[in-house]
């Protein structure tokens, strides 16, 4: 019972560290990270975008969410929970040029030290899987651990970034190839699309799969791995522009 109770306390205050716990970082991550685009450049590329026709949407974060779920596992894997992490505010451009949208670019940035940890408001719909109520101090724990300088370093690598290359498909299902940067490495994926209302409005939904150890992360683990945070994290959005 004793043993029970202290992994469960490690677990709830460290296991969100885990979940984005980072490898110390190489020469070819810190190349990475200076290739990465200015946060404040976006603004004026999309605005060069709209000059060469088209429209241009501004996602907003009012009337969007996006969701990062991370799983727990080891033998013990009861003993912990899993968690919701939620983008509030972020910045994000779609630009929709003439010739339709196989050839539109979008951008999506969002900084770490604003995300938002286990909002009981966003586990409860989960159902059993998300049931757990997470005290403010266990999550206050959870966010220290997560942005520190010996797990995500958010002062070294403050944002995440998802960038468009290429756009196949026909309305309103599409595939998209984008470069996710994350902790100073980029990793080019494709995934799915769902694009709705264009081109009077945009509505952009979707999910996909981040494997931490594709971006030099080691998922958390203790006593042996009988307490794990699984390596696949699901990344889930609803994005709306204006």
């Amino acid at each position: 019972m004793l043993l029970k109770k202290i992994a469960h306390v490690l677990f709830v205050t460290s296991v969100a560290a885990g979940v984005l716990s980072c490898s110390t970082m190489t020469p070819e991550m810190k190349a990475d990270r200076a290739a990465g685009v200015n946060p404040t450049d976006l603004p004026v590329r999309y605005a060069e975008l709209e000059k060469s026709g088209g429209k241009l949407f501004t996602l907003n974060p009012n009337s969007s969410t996006i969701r990062i779920f991370a799983f727990r596992g080891g033998k013990a894997a009861r003993l912990g929970h899993n968690h919701v992490l939620s983008a509030p505010t972020f910045t994000g451009f779609f630009h929709l040029p003439v010739d339709g949208v196989t050839n539109a670019q979008f951008d999506l940035q969002f900084r770490l030290d604003q995300l938002e940890i286990d909002n009981p408001t966003y586990r409860a719909p989960l159902g059993p899987a998300f049931s757990t109520v997470v005290s403010p101090e266990s999550i206050a724990g959870t966010r220290e651990h997560m942005l520190g300088e010996n797990s995500l370093q958010a002062d070294r690598f403050p944002f995440i970034r998802i960038h468009s290359l290429q756009i196949s498909g026909e309305a309103p299902k599409f595939a998209a190839e984008v470069r996710v940067e994350l902790h100073g490495q980029s990793r080019d994926m494709w995934i799915p699309l769902n694009v709705e209302g264009l081109p009077d409005r945009l509505s952009v939904s979707g999910s996909f799969v981040l494997r931490l150890t594709d971006f030099g992360v080691q998922p958390y683990s203790i006593m042996g791995g009988l307490l794990a945070v699984k390596d696949e994290v699901v990344v889930q959005f609803q994005l709306a522009g204006a």
